[in-house]
């Protein structure tokens, strides 16, 4: 059973960067540009302005209406899920062939993380077999959707914490028909997003 921290002892700590609110397409791009020059370690958190995104597994069937905003094909894996303010995003930029996991060693490593930080705030949480992402009573409140190239991860995990849940209702959520998603809000009305950045980058560093 692989050690629930990323197997490979940093001696340099990976530096952790705020963007703020940025379009998905220039973040993407971002990424795309970086790990194709560098095999330096990135973690990054961001937001971003209402979207759509598409995974390289997405069927368009499941986006049932994009009225609401963009629909963007992304080169992530995986199926659609929606994108906005007051969600917090996490890519990873990690040398995963450096440290000698595959993808889906890294995965789990993921989900577990996600749990820790959701139990920061007394929310317990579960996974279900086959479909990457944490749930709390079978409503998604985090996803995962990641590509590998040059052994390097890029993209990464959402997770909700105080957004506008409605245009969850216009997809099937990461290609469920009738998946609910909920958020941290839902289970604490005083929650900032400042203090899940503070949350996030503590278990970053614990485990990666």
């Amino acid at each position: 059973m692989p050690s629930q921290r990323m197997l490979l002892l940093r001696q340099d700590p990976i530096v952790i960067k705020d963007l703020g609110l940025q379009k998905y397409a220039e973040v993407l791009q971002d990424m795309q540009d970086y790990i194709r020059n560098s095999q330096e370690e990135k973690i990054w958190f961001v937001e971003h302005p209402p979207i759509y995104t598409m995974g390289t597994a997405a069927d368009p069937r499941h986006i049932l209406s994009n009225s609401y905003t963009d629909v963007f094909q992304s080169d992530r894996g995986g199926e659609v899920t929606y994108h906005g303010p007051g969600q917090l995003v996490i890519y990873f930029m990690l040398n995963i062939k450096k440290r000698g996991i595959g993808p889906k060693i890294f995965v789990r490593t993921l989900e577990q993380m996600i749990q820790k930080i959701l139990y920061n705030f007394n929310i317990e949480t579960h996974l279900i077999k086959g479909a990457p992402g944490v749930f709390v009573d079978d409503k998604k409140i985090a996803s995962i959707g990641l590509r590998f190239s040059r052994g390097m991860s890029y993209h990464g995990i959402s997770i909700n914490v105080d957004m506008d849940l409605i245009p969850f209702q216009n997809i099937n959520p990461c290609g469920y028909p009738g998946l609910e998603v909920t958020q941290i809000k839902n289970f604490d009305s005083k929650i900032d997003m400042e203090k899940v950045k503070l949350v996030c980058k503590k278990y970053c560093k614990e485990f990666f």
